[in-house]
């Protein structure tokens, strides 16, 4: 009745061995006080609709405003995109188990989200390198800019960068969902079906497994946060070449928002994928998984619209004519 199995490097019993079925996972809640899930709904629904309202912004005063179409507003753009299509895949299902009555995800269903998530934030990791060459390009061969960074080189490196990001996750999630998940229904200590959390219910040993997470991490957020950081050394470099205080602050200026989002996104992603695991800790990856689910995509539109003189600009415009039509 009950059997014995091997979870990672660990032994544990699982009675729920032998139900039939399809095996299928639910998340563990935050909280079985239901005015406090009230509560969390109303938080998190209003966050969601912040993200989307404040990405959608973005890409719409871009997309209108034809001072805006310069490469780094494209990638802005594109990166704000990725905001909306990220949270949207986490969020919807995240509320209703925060309201409801948990539902059970199958296990395709698990592996979908799964895919998309990474893909989503793989991009968004390479995104932020490109947009780091092209800073970098702008402030050190300024006048090589126009010719260097042209339309077609930003699509391809927008596409380059979704489609490297799809082919590492497809190969992650492929391999971990050859794993057994012992018995029907398994319960992640999660809001998502995020790689640690659904490796951990495994019943077969996921060193292996393991070993891939470390090696795609240290690709999808090592590689790219080194870019960066040669980049920033050149900008650097070439800022404190310019005379005029005006001038630094000017070229600084285009440079800190970026930077801003960089530590932020990456900070969090290293904390959750890059640590070994005898530090993991399950309430903490949940906890920092709510700060680049929610606050990093709320804090991006803010941070560029705050920082950046010419989208504060359109959006004023934005704003004021449509008041004046109405």
């Amino acid at each position: 009745m009950y059997h014995l199995f091997l979870a990672g490097d660990t032994l544990a019993w699982n009675p729920v061995l032998n139900q039939s079925g399809p095996t299928e996972f639910v998340f563990r809640v935050f909280t079985t006080v239901p005015e406090l899930q009230a509560l969390l709904f109303l938080l998190f629904l209003l966050l969601y609709l912040m993200i989307l309202g404040g990405n959608s912004a973005i890409i719409f005063v871009v997309s209108t405003h034809s001072a805006l179409h310069t490469p780094m507003y494209f990638f802005l753009s594109n990166l704000s995109f990725l905001e909306i299509c990220y949270t949207s895949d986490v969020v919807p299902l995240m509320l209703s188990n925060t309201l409801r009555t948990r539902k059970p995800i199958p296990l395709a269903g698990c592996g979908a989200q799964m895919f998309f998530f990474m893909t989503l934030g793989g991009t968004d990791c390479f995104l932020l390198a490109v947009m780091a060459y092209d800073r970098f390009v702008a402030i050190c061969h300024p006048l090589h800019y126009s010719l260097i960074m042209t339309h077609k080189l930003c699509v391809q490196m927008a596409v380059g960068s979704v489609s490297l990001a799809a082919f590492l996750s497809l190969q992650l999630t492929a391999l971990i969902f050859t794993l057994p998940f012992c018995g029907r229904l398994r319960e992640i200590n999660h809001f998502l079906c995020d790689v640690p959390p659904v490796l951990r219910l495994a019943c077969a040993d996921t060193r292996v497994h393991q070993a891939v997470l470390y090696v795609v991490g240290i690709l999808v957020l090592t590689v790219p946060f080194l870019l960066i950081c040669v980049s920033y050394v050149f900008i650097a470099s070439a800022i404190l070449r310019i005379r005029s205080a005006q001038g630094r602050q000017r070229a600084f200026s285009t440079c800190s928002s970026h930077l801003t989002v960089v530590l932020l996104q990456y900070g969090c992603c290293s904390l959750v994928y890059l640590r070994p695991r005898s530090s993991t800790s399950e309430d903490q990856d949940r906890q920092i998984a709510l700060v680049y689910t929610f606050v990093t995509p709320l804090l991006n539109p803010v941070i560029y619209t705050l920082r950046n003189k010419d989208v504060k600009a359109a959006l004023r415009s934005a704003v004021f004519s449509k008041a004046a039509s109405a």
